[in-house]
């Protein structure tokens, strides 16, 4: 498989002021391979130490952070010379070693010669949780499952993510129903990459549901695992809640779907649990379209998505043969699954601020509101072949944005001050339309 994130782990490493980056992203992802890869394509050779349950790694890192020290330990630990210009040195799990994390200020200001990644499944909660960490000292990059694109890459081929890319939606409109049949296996397989790798070799949409159940059960384990004892059951009944909550197209999450008479304050540890270990995705509600977009947050209102559109549809069984039924996916599920896809398309694309809009009446939603270095854009998601735009309409008329996109299952189509954008191509909402 190919990841995108490798042509910015290879833009990290040319960098003239690099630091030692740090790898976010949910467990399962793909961070550890992902690194891996990297350390065999852009290096001579590269040096894999996971921190998780290593005693050894624990007491050289307890005693002094002196970088030449830590670099001998690591030397005879690994048997072998660290070149540090053509060496990569992977710190994973490196949360479970809190000084390790602090070692990397050391690293950049005493040895910046070093080329050091680190990632972590529950690096969130590590660093939300008080870790002492260098601000300022180190880079981040947040992996997600793959993207629509990388999944075409996987199971398409790349040339039609290649056509994806160049927006000649003349030729991309000729080969449609390809894209379509592509976003309907997308949806039920997603982007986790154990189960794009088995459906891009077999095709089995029984072994991938297989993956994704083993992938929940783990993700429930760590609940009890990691997080405080007494808010594991809290935890559970808000992940639980996700799927009926996104199916009844409420305009924001409603605490009382998690538990008869549930308030906020009983729930808002958990939340912040599963947003610090990329579980979840917040995105919050904003009453007004001024510059910039967080400014005019309601911190009160929000909506949660899951980190990925095929986990989705394994928690409320979507069964494979919906694949079948015409376009019948795009609207199964209340139309959920393709606000969920459109949330985690829009998530890949850096520097970019995504909220969601209702007036104080709730009369008018606008799906996505996006800030693009001080660009606001309204996006308006419809399951179908639905080119009505009563909402954004409405929010045009009130805040007269430059550009609105609609996405639907129609074809591209420009307008005055609209744009339709097909379902598969929103993970190419680029800089020439924000």
């Amino acid at each position: 498989m190919y990841r995108t994130a490798i042509e910015k782990l290879c833009k990290w490493k040319e960098g003239k002021n690099r630091k030692p980056l740090i790898i976010e992203g949910a467990r399962q992802v793909g961070k550890t391979w992902l690194i891996k890869e990297f350390g065999r394509k852009a290096y001579a050779d590269f040096v894999y130490i996971n921190f998780d349950a290593n005693s050894r790694m624990a007491e050289l890192f307890a005693a002094d952070l002196n970088v030449d020290r830590l670099v001998m330990g690591i030397e005879l630990y690994i048997g072998r010379t660290i070149e540090p210009d053509n060496t990569l040195l992977i710190f994973d799990e490196v949360q479970e070693v809190p000084r390790a994390l602090s070692s990397l200020k050391y690293f950049y200001e005493d040895a910046p010669q070093y080329h050091i990644v680190c990632a972590g499944s529950l690096l969130g909660i590590a660093l939300h949780g008080g870790t002492s960490f260098p601000v300022g000292k180190v880079d981040f990059l947040h992996l997600y499952p793959l993207s629509f694109k990388e999944f075409l890459m996987a199971t398409a081929g790349a040339r039609f993510a290649e056509l994806l890319e160049s927006k000649d939606f003349a030729m991309i409109t000729s080969f449609k129903q390809t894209y379509i049949d592509a976003l309907k296996q997308y949806y039920f397989v997603g982007g986790m990459p154990e189960a794009v790798q088995s459906f891009a070799e077999d095709k089995d949409f029984n072994e991938v549901r297989g993956i994704q159940k083993r992938i929940l059960e783990a993700y429930e384990q760590d609940f009890s695992k990691h997080a405080p004892v007494g808010v594991v059951p809290k935890i559970r009944m808000v992940w639980n809640s996700i799927p009926s909550q996104l199916a009844k197209e409420n305009k924001k999450f409603i605490y009382g779907l998690v538990r008869e008479g549930g308030r906020a304050k009983e729930y808002e540890t958990a939340i912040m649990w599963l947003c610090d270990c990329g579980l979840v995705h917040k995105v919050s509600r904003v009453n007004a379209a001024g510059i910039p977009l967080k400014a005019y947050e309601d911190l009160k209102a929000f909506k949660l998505f899951l980190v990925d559109v095929g986990l989705l549809g394994c928690m409320v069984g979507l069964h494979q043969g919906t694949l079948l039924d015409g376009s019948g996916l795009f609207t199964e599920f209340k139309g959920a699954l393709t606000e969920q896809y459109v949330c985690q398309q829009l998530k890949t694309i850096e520097d970019l601020g995504i909220y969601y809009y209702t007036n104080d009446r709730g009369s008018c939603e606008v799906d996505f509101v996006l800030d693009a270095d001080g660009k606001i854009v309204p996006v308006e998601v419809n399951a179908k072949v639905n080119l009505r735009a009563k909402s954004l309409k409405t929010y045009r008329e009130k805040f007269k944005p430059e550009l609105s996109l609609r996405v639907s299952m129609a074809d591209y189509k420009k307008e005055d001050w609209l744009i339709n954008l097909p379902l598969y191509a929103v993970g190419e909402i680029g800089q020439e339309w924000l």
